[in-house]
């Protein structure tokens, strides 16, 4: 009787992994530098260009006082963005933010000044030195918040009117009073003096610009960035889960606030001085409607709201509208924000939706 044998069963051919998957990843992760880079890219070819646009500006798109207007356009898209970080992203609605713009301004005007510091170290200096007390300051304001988010915002509230009343009193001369404290130029580098280098004054300011939402677009992506939004929800579910609300409030507190000292050293290059105006609890108001105009918590609204508001709020005084220029501007915010209770951004979420 004759055995049969039984066939070896044919292995299976291992399967052909489909690089499609792959591919769509690495498209994904490119997709959202695309229009960042091409933004950044044309903003830094401004100065280039000699268009002329006769109502928008009041000369070519190269010309210095184009430049600078937005130069400080870019400086405030940078505030506005690095405010959002406590208050689009955390939940704090802070009164005091202007503190520590002022702070970075007059900080590093007095540093060059008294000290004789040039502007880098003159920079640093402020930067570390408002950063320690952004942690100070912040940590006793969120104390507070034991009283309710109303009780934190009035803490901060009177930390920055008692900034801005020691900048009145001019004490000892050192601030200038109302009226402020132009740029010590002897500390500045010859290239960002004069009106012949407002060019690279203005690539400065989207420099701090870049650095800021480079910054805040990273740590929001973080699993910090999903605590932030999670205290915003819901601060009681992230203490059970096992976080320290109070030290990624202060986390938050202090970067935004840190970012905002180096907005001041923008601000002070760009106005060529140091303005009290700054100092004052409506500097930080004008920021909350810059978020809000633009979307609190997105991406691109607080920078979007920034731009637009600075740029209104220059040039309407030169378009003879026959109305008081923030009253215009308060109506037209007003009006935006029924259109787009989410922010300008939210329209076009809601087109491409």
């Amino acid at each position: 009787m004759t055995a049969t044998r039984t066939p070896r069963a044919t292995p299976a051919a291992a399967p052909v992994k489909d690089p499609a998957p792959d591919r769509a990843g690495r498209l994904r992760r490119i997709r959202p530098l695309t229009l960042p880079a091409a933004v950044l890219l044309l903003l830094a070819l401004l100065p280039y260009s000699a268009l002329d646009v006769p109502v928008l500006l009041d000369g070519p798109v190269n010309s210095p006082g184009s430049l600078q207007l937005f130069a400080l356009c870019l400086v405030f898209g940078g505030l506005a963005l690095g405010y959002d970080l406590m208050f689009g992203r955390t939940g704090l609605l802070s009164f005091g933010h202007a503190l520590y713009i002022a702070g970075g301004a007059y900080g590093t005007q007095l540093a060059m000044a008294e000290l004789g510091l040039g502007l880098v170290p003159a920079a640093v200096l402020t930067l570390v030195l408002g950063t320690l007390a952004a942690v100070v300051l912040g940590a006793v304001s969120l104390r507070t918040l034991a009283l309710g988010s109303v009780g934190f915002a009035m803490v901060t509230l009177a930390f920055a009117q008692a900034g801005s009343i020691y900048v009145e009193r001019n004490p000892g001369g050192l601030t200038g009073g109302e009226e402020g404290l132009p740029l010590h130029v002897d500390g500045v580098p010859e290239a960002l003096v004069g009106v012949q280098n407002t060019a690279h004054v203005y690539w400065l300011a989207l420099a701090y610009l870049t650095l800021v939402a480079a910054v805040v677009w990273t740590v929001t992506a973080r699993p910090i960035g999903r605590v932030w939004q999670g205290i915003r929800d819901n601060e009681q579910r992230v203490a059970v889960l096992g976080r320290s609300p109070f030290a990624c409030k202060l986390g938050a507190f202090t970067l935004a606030s840190a970012l905002a000292v180096l907005g001041g050293v923008l601000h002070l290059l760009v106005t060529a001085g140091a303005t009290p105006h700054t100092s004052t609890p409506e500097f930080t108001l004008t920021l909350l409607v810059m978020v809000v105009l633009g979307g609190s918590g997105t991406r691109w609204g607080p920078v979007v709201g920034g731009v637009l508001f600075t740029y209104l709020d220059q040039r309407l005084g030169g378009w003879n509208l026959g109305v008081e220029p923030m009253l215009f501007l308060g109506a037209l915010f007003v009006a935006a924000v029924y259109a787009a209770p989410g922010g300008l951004t939210a329209l076009g979420r809601r087109r491409s939706s």
